[in-house]
């Protein structure tokens, strides 16, 4: 086992353990749009001091070789990837082939995450469409359970798990704890876990106490800020959220996984750096203050 291999395996103690301690990553999008390209981007998550990366990039749009570059950079500064992002807001679609379409996508991400030594992908599903007009709720709900229940068996063939990302907006299928966790009772499969983002559960107007539902069944956290209206993708502390109560509330139900800030659509990309690094120093002293920071 390569030193890669030992970091990587850290990230996998079982839920529940006694420190609860919790990595701290960041999801590559960061440097979207910005002067750091795929490689330095990563060497300068390193640097700044992450634990670990989340990557954000479509298998079906980049080359073997920057997948190949994501793979050995990221191996190069011991820096284990955690997830993959993949938004497949056409799972739940009314035509049949385009739903397809989506479930192939996300395999492919699935592969690619594999590829990467990762641990989960990230799942963005979509919303209902025409304000839950003519298409009935319940077949839409119904398409998103049985498409996610087949991407949660295809995970678990590569040893993977789904992480389903809690959206905060009005008409998202799952935009509350209680919808997730009804979701995660209707795709009934053990792959298929919760990805929560602090600053959603904050927009969803879910309590800290929330969680309890979710308790064993979280994969992954984001972590952001934002003004309390609508999302933000804010380095903590350019907010209002209150995170420390909903970091105890994880540290409770047992989650001692991977922490990932989401910054996007930074209003000074060329300041990127510098928005990186606070975000980092910010979310490392919430961590410490809670004494989840591994």
């Amino acid at each position: 086992m390569n030193v890669y291999d030992i970091i990587a395996a850290g990230l996998a103690a079982p839920a529940g353990g006694a420190l609860n301690r919790m990595k701290l990553g960041l999801i590559s999008s960061a440097w979207l749009g910005t002067p750091v390209d795929t490689a330095r981007g990563i060497e300068l998550t390193k640097q700044i001091g992450f634990d670990t990366v989340d990557i954000f990039a479509d298998p079906l749009e980049i080359d073997a070789k920057e997948r190949r570059l994501i793979r050995d950079t990221a191996q190069a500064n011991r820096l284990p990837v955690v997830a993959t992002v993949c938004c497949a807001l056409g799972i739940a679609d009314f035509n049949k082939p385009v739903r397809e379409f989506h479930v192939r996508r996300a395999k492919s991400y699935l592969d690619f995450c594999y590829e990467l030594e990762g641990r989960n992908m990230l799942l963005v599903l979509g919303e209902y469409i025409w304000e839950q007009e003519v298409i009935a709720p319940a077949d839409q709900w119904k398409w998103a359970v049985e498409h996610t229940r087949e991407l949660a068996e295809y995970a678990a063939s590569l040893g993977l798990e789904l992480a389903i990302e809690l959206e905060p907006f009005h008409l998202s299928l799952v935009n509350n704890v209680e919808r997730m966790s009804q979701f995660l009772r209707d795709v009934e499969h053990p792959s298929a876990r919760a990805n929560v983002d602090i600053s959603h559960l904050s927009l969803a107007n879910d309590a800290p106490s929330e969680l309890a539902k979710l308790k064993g069944r979280i994969a992954h956290v984001h972590l952001s800020d934002c003004d309390g209206k609508k999302h933000g993708d804010l380095p903590p502390g350019r907010g209002v959220v209150d995170f420390p109560p909903y970091l105890q509330a994880l540290k409770d139900n047992g989650f001692d996984g991977t922490v990932s800030i989401e910054l996007e659509y930074s209003p000074e990309p060329a300041k990127i750096v510098e928005w990186v690094r606070e975000a980092y120093t910010a979310t490392d002293r919430l961590m410490s203050q809670v004494g989840v920071r591994n």
